[in-house]
């Protein structure tokens, strides 16, 4: 089962179309490098560069993951500040009973305990500045991309015919 974060980034790609592109940090991360989630760690450098790469090819991106603040929060403010369009910053605020309910429906709940579950939960992992609209955990998935096309602008630009 995917993440939140992941079915979210889907609904907006479905909904806006072509000339939207998804960086996933899981892709990235997990299949690309086959790399723990540590500070300094070579995806994080991996996720900025694609993003940008996108950006400068023309796309709008959405960026999607469990992005800890103390390990993506200086590549997230470079990719803010060097961004030359407006930039939106949305925080899914799922608590820790509901993660632990998602997390029993994937592959992995049999080897990752609640233990180390709790160990990597982080509550409102806010970035500094407040730059991040954070979501409550009622919001359908519905409305959530309805809200985040509207407040982006994106239900407003036509899709790239690429």
């Amino acid at each position: 089962m995917e993440s939140p974060a992941s079915f979210l980034a889907a609904g907006l790609r479905e909904r806006f179309g072509r000339g939207l592109a998804l960086v996933g940090q899981d892709n990235l991360r997990r299949a690309v490098l086959r790399e723990r989630d540590r500070p300094g760690a070579a995806n994080i450098g991996l996720i900025g560069l694609t993003a940008r790469y996108a950006l400068d090819a023309g796309y709008h991106v959405v960026l999607e993951g469990i992005l800890c603040a103390d390990h993506y929060g200086n590549m997230l403010a470079r990719l803010r500040a060097d961004h030359r369009g407006p930039t939106h910053g949305y925080y899914l605020d799922v608590p820790f009973e509901e993660t632990m309910a998602r997390h029993a429906t994937k592959p992995i709940a049999g080897s990752v305990s609640e233990t180390q579950l709790r160990d990597w939960y982080r509550p409102r992992d806010l970035l500094v500045g407040g730059v991040e609209t954070v979501i409550d955990a009622d919001s359908t998935l519905t409305a959530t991309i309805e809200l985040i096309m509207r407040d982006t602008g994106l239900d407003g630009l036509p899709a790239l015919d690429r």
